[in-house]
């Protein structure tokens, strides 16, 4: 494998995922909302939905796994990725890069499989320009109040409070582009929150756009003319 190619991505399983081509949903939240959280449990209860793993330049955290949470990659190797076109969507998030596969999501996608991507405001817009069907979605903490609690329990106060100040700054400015998105929702409870976004797969799979390839043998049959009842009408 040469030094810039992607994993290969997993065969879909031969069923009627097959039989559409997969849905590419959009999510994105404040620091420390829940996302990931949210998109794990979200995975596991809708079949044939799977979460995009982001290739990211910075290190590990304890108990991280190269592969699962992330593709943990140098800087270096990262700036060769895009230069190689190899990304959806990259953004520089606090000094840290970020980005989405492009291979292994259309890998997906052609399979029949939905994807849900977690990245920031400035990947969201990337993907929407360059994907017109993307299905965006937007997570909202209970208040400002409560994301600010939840970041100083994390202990994101570092450095006097300038890390924290810069994530509540950012965390305004993102909120501020939730009219940008299809859908919005109030992580106030996580199983709540989780049933609600369910929702949100379910019913955009059930689009007529979405499910035209799966349809079309169904539709044609009421488009024959040769049925016994027709047949026994024009007797």
């Amino acid at each position: 494998m040469r030094k810039d190619a992607l994993p290969a991505v997993a065969s879909a399983p031969a069923d009627a995922c097959a039989s559409r081509r997969g849905l590419l949903f959009v999510l994105s939240a404040p620091s420390v909302t829940g996302k990931t959280t949210l998109v794990g449990r979200l995975v596991e209860r809708v079949p044939d939905l799977v979460r995009s793993r982001s290739y990211t330049s910075r290190g590990a955290r304890p108990g991280e796994v190269d592969g699962v949470d992330y593709h943990f990659v140098a800087p270096a190797r990262f700036r060769d990725m895009i230069a190689a076109g190899a990304f959806l969507e990259w953004a520089d998030v606090f000094g840290r890069l970020y980005g989405t596969g492009a291979a292994e999501t259309e890998g997906c996608r052609a399979a029949g499989r939905d994807v849900v991507l977690v990245i920031d405001v400035q990947g969201a817009r990337q993907v929407r320009r360059q994907v017109q069907d993307a299905v965006s979605v937007f997570v909202l903490p209970p208040s400002f109040e409560a994301l600010e609690e939840r970041l100083r329990s994390r202990g994101r106060e570092a450095a006097g409070g300038s890390d924290l100040e810069r994530r509540l700054r950012t965390a305004r400015q993102e909120v501020a582009m939730i009219d940008e998105y299809d859908y919005v929702v109030v992580n106030d409870e996580i199983d709540a929150c989780v049933d609600r976004l369910r929702h949100i797969v379910l019913a955009e799979r059930s689009r007529a756009a979405a499910m035209r390839e799966r349809t079309r043998d169904i539709v044609e049959t009421f488009r024959a003319v040769d049925s016994p009842l027709q047949r026994t009408g024009a007797d």
